[in-house]
């Protein structure tokens, strides 16, 4: 069968992310990526749960399971898998990836399965409660087998998921995530309406992401305090979580809340990037930063906490970008202050992270999905 007559090849994916998170940025980008690929796509919609496309693509439907739990679709999902039968299922995050598995073993489910982890998974779980814990080491140990492979975005996640579980050489797979694309240069170019960002005020510090423990940004309020004292700055921190009163609460103790600004969740990060002079990040915990590989993608220099996983093998080892260790204030203090006086060149920031442009890190993910095994079997 040739490929004018042949039925488009299926890909289901089931997520439920947060709706602002770099997950939701990271499928969204493969999503648009797909539509352009002789793919069709079933996205399954959980309610209350992102994705949320602002324009669904042609090819691509979205399917509701008609649940608002991601644990109440499994017999949901158990039956699409059943009538459907897509050729290969993606899913992302343990909960979600728990859900899938079991669904497709209750199906008789024949396609590949594909999950993926985006974050250090023991660093992330140190803080959990006993039952999540427990759940999430028991699922990866016990069910991921199940898979055709686990993706994740890092060998250091890769790493440690190798410590937790015996898989197979090759079974965990390194795949760069769909993080660049052209969209993110033209939404940088869109304006602010704020004094800190008019083009003699002094530099904007950014960082970005949920206001939450492992972002750890009173490290970052604390630097900030440490290098306001001898350096003309402001600071501007994107996004939305339960730390935000505290953060507030201690900006104000340090006598710097007029330079800090947290405007909360944004539609379009991307203008704030643009037109920083500095990006940081200071995750104790991460799989591989988006936030990190979005500033140098738009060539803002940057300035990372040395965290499992991701930050030292975007910047190579430190070489497009310092690397402190994670809650030292202090030394991320002097990494900026190094960083705003001698800033890299724009062009190698933006080299470095062109591994992670949207169409090369979907066709990684399309290979391992089967995509072009499926096409040669059927041509």
């Amino acid at each position: 069968m040739n490929e004018t007559t042949r039925s488009p090849w299926r890909l289901a994916l089931f997520l439920a992310t947060s709706g602002h998170s770099g997950v939701d940025r990271i499928m969204k980008n493969f999503i648009a990526a797909l539509a352009k690929r002789p793919v069709r796509v079933d996205l399954l919609h959980v309610h209350g749960h992102g994705p949320y496309l602002d324009r669904v693509p042609t090819r691509v439907r979205v399917v509701s399971l008609g649940t608002r739990h991601v644990q109440s679709s499994l017999f949901k999902l158990a039956h699409y898998l059943r009538t459907e039968r897509p050729d290969a299922l993606l899913c992302d995050k343990d909960r979600v990836n728990r859900t899938a598995l079991m669904a497709a073993a209750m199906a008789g489910y024949q396609g590949r399965v594909v999950v993926r982890l985006g974050t250090t998974v023991s660093k992330n779980l140190e803080n959990r409660g006993l039952v999540h814990r427990t759940m999430q080491y028991w699922s990866i140990r016990h069910l991921y087998a199940r898979a055709h492979a686990v993706a994740v975005p890092s060998h250091g996640a890769a790493e440690d998921l190798h410590t937790i579980a015996s898989f197979p050489p090759g079974f965990v797979r390194v795949l760069p995530s769909p993080v660049v694309s052209d969209i993110i240069h033209t939404l940088g170019r869109e304006p602010i309406h704020h004094p800190w960002f008019a083009p003699d005020a002094p530099p904007v510090i950014l960082g970005a992401g949920e206001l939450c423990e492992r972002k750890d940004f009173a490290t970052l309020v604390r630097a900030f305090a440490a290098l306001s004292h001898h350096t003309e700055c402001r600071l501007v921190i994107l996004g939305k979580g339960k730390k935000r009163q505290a953060l507030e609460k201690l900006a104000h103790e340090l006598g710097i809340a007029d330079r800090v600004w947290f405007p909360g969740f944004v539609h379009n990060p991307y203008a704030y990037m643009a037109k920083s002079r500095l990006f940081v990040l200071s995750s104790t915990c991460e799989g591989l930063p988006v936030v990190l590989m979005e500033a140098m993608a738009l060539g803002i220099p940057v300035v990372s906490t040395d965290c499992p996983s991701g930050p030292r093998e975007i910047l190579h080892h430190g070489r497009y970008g310092p690397l402190v260790p994670v809650k030292s204030w202090n030394q991320l203090a002097e990494a900026m202050a190094r960083v705003l006086a001698e800033p890299p060149e724009k062009e190698e920031l933006m080299t470095a992270v062109s591994r992670y442009h949207v169409p090369s890190a979907t066709d990684a993910y399309l290979q391992l999905l089967g995509y072009g095994a499926s096409l040669s079997s059927t041509s």
